[in-house]
């Protein structure tokens, strides 16, 4: 990867407290996994950015070798990556993800 592609995607997590790097954008997500993470970040009325993978090669390829994690979607909370869909999915049905989002300041609608 390429410092230029990695200090885009650095610059990209740290413009936005919940940062979700996906297929498609979060009003027409071009995956299940995708639209999974969303409807769990919509259904706790959490604001974040979508990053569309699919328009932008580098960025697709670099997030992976970044995070150190093969697929997309990819969640970001106040600069740390915590993980793909089926974590994000994990996390919500346990009540972690709402929990750490309140620790790191993020409101939901469950706090």
């Amino acid at each position: 990867m390429m410092n230029s592609t990695a200090d885009r995607i650095r610059d990209v997590i740290a413009s936005s407290d919940v940062v979700l790097f996906m297929k498609g954008v979060p009003a027409a997500p071009q995956c299940g996994f995708s639209a999974a993470v969303v409807q769990i970040l919509s259904g706790l009325a959490v604001p974040f950015r979508g990053v569309d993978v699919l328009s932008d090669p580098q960025i697709r390829e670099g997030i992976k070798v970044f995070s150190n994690w093969p697929t997309i979607p990819q969640l970001y909370v106040k600069g740390e990556f915590l993980g793909g869909a089926d974590i994000v999915r994990e996390m919500f049905q346990a009540g972690e993800l709402a929990a750490l989002l309140s620790d790191k300041g993020i409101a939901t609608v469950s706090t």
